[in-house]
C-alpha cells in the first residue's frame, strides 16, 4: 500500500515548502529542492508520468492529476529539446524535511577531461560570431563540458547539501531515465528561477550577463559595477527579460518588471537579474504548463530560438540532453516552481558530467566567454571536493 508523508494535508505545497513538514525517512531520496530554509523532498517512487514532448505536458499533467491524490507531487526534468521526452515523477513520500546530514569524506582521486577542450570551444564562439555577422541570430548560448570521474560513486546526499550552501542558488537533485549500469540523477545549484506560480501569483527571475566573482572585495565591487555598465550584457540580458515578459502576457491579467535589471549575486558569479511578476487570468494554469512554454529560453538558447537551437546542435559535440532544460515540481493546484537547470551535471555512479554556458551576442570576445565558462564550473567542482586550481577546463 502506498504511503505518503503529507497524505490528508490540505495544506498547499508552497506553504508546506516554508513550513516544513514530517517525513519518513526510509524511503530513498528520489528528488530534492534546497533553497535557503525551503525545502521539499520526494522519497521512493509512486509513479512515473508518461513521458512526452513540451507541446503535450499541460495536457499529460492535468490528465495525471484528474486521477491522483490530492497531496501528489509531479517533480522531475524536462529536456533543453522541446521534442525529446521529459522525466516526471510522483515520490511515495513527500516532506520538507532535508535529507539526513551526511559528513563530507575525503575527495577520492578525479580524472578530468574537457569536452570541447577550451581552445575547441573558443573556436565555435568565433564560428557563432561569424554567423550573427551573415545575419539573422541576435544571439546563441554555446556550452561545453567536463567530464569527473572516480572508481567510487558519488554520494548524491552529501553532494546535495554542498550545493546547498550558496544560499542564492535552488540546490536539486532529480532523476532522469535509464538505469544501465547505475541510476542516472540530474544534480546542481541553479541561480536561475525559470517560472513559480501560486494561486493566481506568477513570477520569475531571468538572469543572463555574468562576471567572475574576486577574492578581493575592492576587486570584486568593481567587477559588479562592470558588468552593470556593460552595455554588451545589458543587451544580452533584454534579450532574455523581454522573451519571459512576451511568454508570459498571454497567461496574466498583469505583468511587470518594475525594477528593471539589477545586480544578482552567488558565492561565484556576478549576474544581471530582472525580477518578473504578474496574476494569472485563470489560476488553473499549471506551473508545468508554464515552465513548457517558457524553456529553453534565450538564457540557455538563443535568439531566435529555433535557428538558434539548430546552430547549438551543429556547434556543440554532444546531445545536452537535460542540461539547460528546467528542473522543478507541479502540484495538483498547478502551483510549482521550475528551475533553468544550470550550474548541474549529471551523475552516474562514480561519473559527473558537468555543464557551463556562455551567451554569445555580437562583441562577444571567444577568450573571455570561454574563461566565463569556466568560472561557472567551480561551485559544482568545490561541492565534489575538486580545487579549483585542478579543474583542468
Amino acid at each position: 500500500m502506498r504511503r505518503r508523508a503529507m497524505h490528508g494535508c490540505s495544506m498547499p505545497m508552497a506553504e508546506m515548502m516554508r513550513a516544513g513538514g514530517a517525513g519518513e525517512p526510509g524511503e530513498p531520496l528520489l528528488f530534492a529542492f534546497l533553497s535557503g530554509g525551503r525545502k521539499l523532498v520526494g522519497r521512493g517512487m509512486a509513479r512515473a508520468l508518461a513521458s512526452g514532448t513540451a507541446a503535450t505536458l499541460a495536457a499529460r499533467v492535468a490528465a495525471f492529476f484528474r486521477n491522483a491524490p490530492a497531496d501528489a507531487v509531479l517533480a522531475g526534468a524536462l529536456p533543453f529539446d522541446r521534442s525529446a521526452g521529459d522525466n516526471l515523477v510522483e515520490a511515495r513520500q513527500v516532506s520538507a524535511d532535508a535529507p539526513e546530514a551526511v559528513p563530507f569524506l575525503a575527495p577520492p582521486r578525479w580524472g578530468l577531461r574537457p569536452d570541447p577542450s577550451p581552445g575547441a570551444f573558443a573556436r565555435a564562439v568565433a564560428a557563432a560570431l561569424g554567423e550573427m555577422e551573415a545575419g539573422g541570430l541576435r544571439k546563441v548560448v554555446l556550452s561545453r563540458s567536463l567530464l569527473a570521474e572516480t572508481d567510487r560513486a558519488i554520494d548524491l546526499t552529501a553532494l546535495l547539501q554542498r550545493l546547498a550552501d550558496d544560499p542564492a542558488v535552488t540546490a536539486f537533485l532529480v532523476p532522469l531515465p535509464g538505469t544501465d549500469p547505475a541510476p542516472r540523477f540530474l544534480a546542481g545549484a541553479t541561480p536561475e528561477l525559470l517560472v513559480g506560480k501560486a494561486g493566481r501569483a506568477v513570477r520569475s527571475h531571468p538572469l543572463a550577463g555574468s562576471a567572475r566573482r574576486r577574492a578581493d572585495p575592492a576587486e570584486d565591487r568593481a567587477a559588479g559595477a562592470a558588468l552593470e555598465r556593460s552595455e554588451k550584457d545589458r543587451r544580452e540580458h533584454a534579450l532574455v527579460s523581454e522573451f519571459v515578459l512576451d511568454t508570459l502576457a498571454p497567461y496574466c491579467r498583469s505583468l511587470s518588471a518594475p525594477e528593471g535589471p539589477r545586480l544578482t549575486t552567488t558565492a561565484t558569479m556576478w549576474h544581471l537579474g530582472t525580477r518578473i511578476a504578474g496574476e494569472l487570468k485563470e489560476p488553473e494554469v499549471s506551473s508545468a504548463a508554464l515552465a513548457a512554454a517558457l524553456h529553453p529560453t534565450p538564457a540557455v538558447c538563443g535568439v531566435p530560438r529555433e535557428a538558434s537551437a539548430r546552430l547549438i546542435r551543429r556547434l556543440e559535440p554532444y546531445d545536452r540532453g537535460f542540461y539547460a532544460g528546467a528542473v522543478g515540481w507541479c502540484d495538483a493546484r498547478g502551483d510549482g516552481e521550475w528551475h533553468v537547470a544550470i550550474r548541474c551535471a549529471e551523475i552516474r555512479g562514480g561519473q559527473a558530467r558537468l555543464y557551463a554556458g556562455a551567451g554569445i551576442v555580437p562583441g562577444s570576445d571567444p577568450a573571455a566567454e570561454t574563461a566565463e565558462t569556466a568560472a561557472k564550473f567551480g561551485a559544482f567542482l568545490r561541492a565534489l571536493g575538486i580545487e579549483t586550481e585542478e579543474r583542468g577546463a
